[in-house]
């Protein structure tokens, strides 16, 4: 009898062996973009700096905050506030304040064509000298405007490196930097209006 019920836990031990299955490096590269995206866009809020090329036609630089639906930007054009309902750009030039719906692309010329979901992607991670590379290649039949993206983090921490994203045949480079996760003020989205109350409104919504 004690031999019997040795086999069965012997059995028992090989079967929960055989069943246990190594991750693939698609899934571990998803886990770890997972969570990079999630220090930048979860509910914690975080905010960097940012550092833009779009094929040498399209330069810009500045400081963004994020915290849930909220956003906060700031460049060397325009200052916004996107309190999750009414977003507000004061564009220093022209001395006018434009009025959007929170989640208008008619704000940025350029938000709707960067639209993706996580789940558009195969993924791949492999290492980059101290930093760790994620590619991401869109599936067929996949409906989002991004077609591939490769993004550096750093290892262990997972912060943000930079990004280049595909769209079409073109690449955008994000350069990213003075990264943090968390501790975002929810007065960081509030438009200040008495700061504006003599410049021009437009209402675009």
């Amino acid at each position: 009898m004690k031999q019997k019920l040795l086999f069965f836990l012997f059995i028992l031990m090989s079967v929960g062996a055989w069943g246990k299955t190594k991750i693939t490096n698609e899934q571990q590269a998803r886990q770890i973009f997972d969570k990079a995206y999630n220090q930048v866009f979860g509910p914690q809020g975080a905010t960097l700096r940012y550092d833009v090329d779009i094929i040498g036609v399209y330069k810009t630089h500045g400081t963004i905050w994020y915290k849930g639906k909220k956003q906060r930007f700031t460049d060397e054009r325009v200052d916004t506030w996107n309190d999750g309902e009414t977003a507000y750009m004061a564009y220093r030039k022209r001395r006018v304040v434009e009025v959007h719906d929170a989640m208008s692309d008619k704000k940025d010329k350029y938000s709707g064509k960067f639209k993706f979901s996580l789940d558009d992607f195969s993924y791949r991670v492999e290492k980059q000298g101290s930093n760790l590379l994620l590619t991401l290649k869109q599936k067929k039949g996949a409906k989002g405007t991004i077609k591939e993206v490769r993004a550096t983090v750093t290892q262990g921490t997972y912060h943000p490196v930079s990004l280049k994203i595909k769209v079409a045949f073109i690449w955008a480079k994000i350069k990213i930097s003075n990264f943090k996760s968390g501790g975002i003020d929810d007065n960081m989205f509030t438009f200040p209006r008495n700061k504006y109350k003599d410049w021009e409104f437009e209402d675009k919504r």
